[in-house]
């Protein structure tokens, strides 16, 4: 028995769901069955929604609205080819509803075609004077295409219709990043916040911006307006420590951070950047305790375990430091800066071979800096096999053609190998680039057993009679 909705004051949503649970049949009208799939979809009940829709369509079977909701679930699910068959026969009964266009740009960008999507998105900007979900759409669509620009615009419009779309206005800043403009980005925000003074995610943003340039006591009031805006505002006060970190006020970036552990539960980062300052203030032991912590809190944190890493490399405490660093590489195995820190403290700690597959690694992962070369020749020259390190010298010699560290090292390791030729290039290789002969004691200091040897010396004599 089909009851009236006059007959049942309860809300369209508490009504259906006791519907659902009785063997009852109540009449919605159509725009109730509309609100209460809504309602269903942004809390992503899918199946409620479903349903909705289906005795929605029992007693209204000739909603458009309905059917272009049964379109939005059947594209959620992709059923694609049923959603655009019953597009099809919705646009023969109304070709300027503007949720047909939509929904079909929707399908569009499922199939990875945001043109097609922007293009259908414009149609129904014609054809609506509601468009603000419609340029959010958009939006997304040129994000997709790599389009900042235009996304940064449609972004803007939406701000426009709504000054608490933070949604959007993320998005902005977001466009601003991507370009490098932020400089942009801070007038924007400026302006935005002369007709929002009290916005403390406009004035978080701004700080960031700031920060981002280097204007950290600029970023210091942005974050500070952010916080009189909302004092529990934990962004800004973590970011605020950032800026004071910077600045060397670290006892006051503790206070901040030990406020967002205060306003919420501790996070590992809060942690991290705590231990961080008391490393600076020479506390060891408080930095310790907080990269403890760290790990604590987070054990799948990898900057954590770096961090205890690094406090015991530093103090000389290498056994520690390869423990701590073998943590870090089983969470990010694929991190060249891990593997660099292993080799390291492998070298330090002679383990030579560890440190040859350590910097193997690190080459491999694309970290191809100066000291990575010259360490790993040296590692390899040290595990006796000196032919290794020069042809790891002439891989990084590629990188650094007139490096002088990498090119008397060569000079010295072809001199052990008895290489005289290749040793007698290297060299005057050298002294090209070194015509004053300046760096001579990288040379002299590595390999002194050849620094005054009768063969240097009469190379010395006959290329500065040449030159």
């Amino acid at each position: 028995m089909a009851l009236e909705s006059n007959e049942r004051p309860d809300k369209p949503i508490t009504k259906f769901e006791s519907m659902l649970k009785t063997d009852d049949v109540y009449f919605f009208d159509a725009e109730d069955f509309e609100d209460i799939v809504h309602h269903y979809l942004n809390n992503g009940k899918i199946s409620l929604a479903k349903k909705g829709i289906k005795i929605g369509l029992q007693q209204h079977p000739c909603s458009i609205e309905l059917k272009l909701l049964q379109v939005e679930v059947m594209v959620f699910e992709n059923h694609l080819e049923n959603a655009e068959k019953l597009l099809d026969e919705l646009e023969m009964l109304d070709r300027n509803n503007e949720e047909i266009y939509i929904q079909r740009a929707n399908i569009f960008s499922k199939k990875d075609n945001h043109a097609a999507a922007v293009s259908l998105l414009q149609k129904a900007l014609e054809l609506t004077t509601d468009s603000f979900d419609i340029y959010s759409l958009l939006g997304m669509e040129y994000l997709f295409m790599d389009d900042f620009k235009l996304a940064k615009e449609s972004f803007m419009r939406c701000v426009e219709f709504d000054n608490e779309d933070y949604s959007s206005l993320y998005n902005v800043i977001y466009c601003f990043e991507f370009l490098e403009d932020y400089d942009g980005a801070i007038y924007y925000l400026n302006e935005y916040l002369d007709k929002n003074p009290y916005c403390q995610v406009a004035w978080h943003q701004l700080g960031k911006q700031y920060y981002e340039k280097r204007m950290f006591p600029e970023a210091l009031t942005a974050f500070d307006f952010a916080i009189i805006s909302d004092d529990t505002f934990i962004g800004a006060y973590f970011e605020k420590g950032k800026v004071l970190e910077k600045l060397g006020k670290y006892k006051e970036a503790i206070e901040n951070y030990e406020t967002t552990i205060n306003i919420e539960d501790p996070t590992s980062h809060a942690f991290l950047r705590i231990g961080k300052c008391y490393e600076k203030l020479k506390n060891k032991e408080m930095a310790k305790y907080y990269f403890y912590q760290t790990v604590h809190e987070d054990p799948l944190l990898d900057k954590g375990w770096l961090a205890i890493t690094n406090f015991y490399y530093n103090n000389k405490n290498y056994e520690k430091a390869l423990y701590y660093i073998n943590k870090a590489l089983n969470i990010d195995g694929e991190n060249p800066l891990y593997w660099k820190k292993c080799a390291n403290i492998n070298y330090a700690l002679e383990n030579y071979d560890q440190a040859d597959f350590a910097y193997k690694q690190v080459v491999d992962l694309g970290n191809y800096e100066l000291d990575t070369w010259l360490k790993w020749a040296d590692v390899a020259h040290y595990n006796g096999d000196t032919l290794s390190a020069l042809q790891i010298l002439a891989q990084g010699r590629e990188f650094y053609p007139k490096n002088l560290k990498i090119i008397y090292k060569s000079v010295g390791f072809n001199l052990i190998i008895k290489d005289f030729i290749n040793a007698r290039i290297c060299l005057l290789d050298a002294l090209k680039l070194d015509k004053k002969r300046k760096q001579l004691q990288l040379f002299n200091k590595q390999f002194p057993q050849y620094s005054n040897s009768e063969w240097i010396n009469t190379i010395l004599a006959n290329y500065k009679k040449a030159s």
